[in-house]
């Protein structure tokens, strides 16, 4: 059976750095598109960084040059490194995945798609998620 698990949410202040693990059980990660995506209260869940197996990504343009996806495919764990949260970052931040063929390029990424609705999305599983509040 899938399980995901987030870590690595917390309160921060305005200017610092976190970095969310992903770590997964039940699948091959190398052989699925992988995503974080985050809900702040009263909004719809977004796509924040996603990564197909082949290594194409994305990013939402609030978190270029901030955020960077990264995996670990022989530990079945995928991250999300975040430099100078602002409190706009602040929101439930959760991993999700999707299978597909070892090396392909779509990452099931848009700015123009809401993923409140896991199941209208492209993505298979997600997990529960973490916290990540930013104020100063």
């Amino acid at each position: 059976q899938e399980r995901f698990v987030e870590t690595g949410g917390g309160s921060v202040q305005p200017g610092d750095s976190l970095r969310l693990s992903c770590t997964v059980s039940g699948i091959t990660l190398d052989h699925h598109a992988v995503g974080w995506f985050r809900q702040a209260p009263g909004k719809g869940r977004e796509a924040v960084s996603c990564s197909s197996s082949g290594g194409s990504t994305y990013y939402a343009d609030s978190v270029k040059g901030r955020f960077t996806i990264s995996r670990d495919n022989a530990k079945n764990t995928v991250y999300l490194q975040m430099y100078n949260l602002s409190p706009d970052d602040t929101a439930n931040y959760n991993c999700a995945a999707f299978p597909q063929a070892k090396g392909a390029r779509n990452h099931g990424c848009s700015a123009d798609f809401d993923y409140t609705e896991s199941r209208r999305t492209p993505y298979d599983y997600w997990g529960l998620g973490t916290q990540v509040t930013v104020s100063s």
